[in-house]
C-alpha cells in the first residue's frame, strides 16, 4: 500500500505530482506512513512557491527507479546523475554527491579502487538494490554476483544490520546515507565513530539532486523545473541539508554545489 501525503491546498500544475520514495539517510525520511527530511522539505518549499500538489508514495528503491523508468514516477529524488537515468528525466543538480568504500573500523589492507575491490575476493560486499553510481558500480555489481560475494539489500538499514553481524565487510554508497541511517536509531548511532570511509578511483565528485519525468506534461516541467533550479541556487538544500545532518557526518560525501551564503 502507498503511503500518499498531499502538500498545498490548491494546484497550479496541471494534476498532482506523483513522487515515490524510500529511505534514503536523513535526505528522505520515512516513519509511520510520514514523509520528511533534505528532499520533502524541499518539495514542500516548492509547492508552497508554486501551487503544486505532490503526492509521497513509500516504496524500496528498486521499485522507485522501476516507476520512473516505465513513467509511473513524476520524480525522482534524490538521485546521481548517471546516463541510464538521464533517458527517462530531465536532471536538475542540487548537491555534489562521492559514493566511498565504507565499512565498520577494522585492520584490513587498504582498497583504493572498485577494480581492486573486484579482486579482492575475501571481501564481502552489501548494497542496495536500485542504488546505481554509474559504469563502473555496475560493473562491480556483475563482477561480485558471479563471484558470488554479493549481498543485495532493500535499503541502507538493512546493510546496517548486515555490516552489524559480520555477513559482510564492506558497501559502497554515500557516507551520508549509511550515516543518516545511523542518525535515526539510537542503538545504532554509536556506530558512527567506528566507520572506515575509503575513496575509490572510479568514484569521483558527481552531481546529485533531482530528476523530473519526461513523462510530465511540458508546462508543468517547466514550474518544477524553473522552482527547483532557483532553491539550488539561493543555497537552500544545502541549508536544509546542514539542518538534518550534524556536522563531521556528510562533508566526506556531500558539498555544495553554489557557495554556502
Amino acid at each position: 500500500m502507498l503511503a500518499s501525503v498531499s502538500l498545498c491546498a490548491r494546484a497550479d500544475c496541471s494534476r498532482p505530482i506523483r513522487v515515490p520514495v524510500a529511505p534514503i539517510g536523513m535526505s528522505v525520511v520515512t516513519s509511520g506512513g510520514e514523509v520528511s527530511g533534505v528532499y520533502p522539505d524541499l518539495l514542500r518549499k516548492v509547492a508552497a512557491e508554486t501551487g503544486c500538489q505532490f503526492e509521497f508514495g513509500v516504496v524500496p528503491r528498486a521499485r522507485v527507479e522501476a516507476m520512473f523508468a516505465a513513467g509511473g514516477a513524476d520524480v525522482l529524488v534524490p538521485a546521481t546523475r548517471t546516463t541510464q537515468r538521464d533517458l527517462h528525466g530531465d536532471f536538475i543538480p542540487m548537491m555534489k554527491a562521492r559514493p566511498m568504500l565504507i565499512s565498520l573500523s577494522s585492520d584490513r589492507a587498504p582498497v583504493e579502487s572498485l577494480a581492486e575491490l573486484g579482486e579482492r575476493r575475501e571481501l564481502r560486499v552489501a548494497v542496495v538494490r536500485g542504488f546505481d553510481y554509474g559504469e563502473p558500480y555496475q560493473q562491480l555489481l556483475r563482477t561480485l554476483k558471479a563471484q558470488r560475494r554479493l549481498v543485495v539489500e532493500a535499503d541502507a538499514a538493512a546493510v546496517v544490520r548486515t555490516l552489524e553481524r559480520n555477513l559482510a565487510d564492506v558497501t559502497v554508497m554515500a557516507p551520508s546515507i549509511l550515516a543518516g541511517t545511523l542518525l535515526q536509531d539510537s542503538k545504532t548511532r554509536p556506530l558512527l565513530d567506528r566507520l572506515r570511509l575509503e575513496a575509490m578511483a572510479e568514484l569521483n565528485w558527481t552531481d546529485s539532486g533531482i530528476y523530473l519525468s519526461r513523462h510530465l506534461p511540458a508546462k508543468d516541467r517547466e514550474v518544477l523545473s524553473d522552482a527547483l533550479e532557483r532553491n539550488s541556487r539561493s543555497g537552500t538544500v544545502w541549508k536544509a541539508l546542514q539542518k538534518h545532518y550534524p556536522a563531521g557526518s556528510y562533508e566526506e560525501g556531500l558539498k555544495a554545489i553554489v557557495a554556502p551564503k
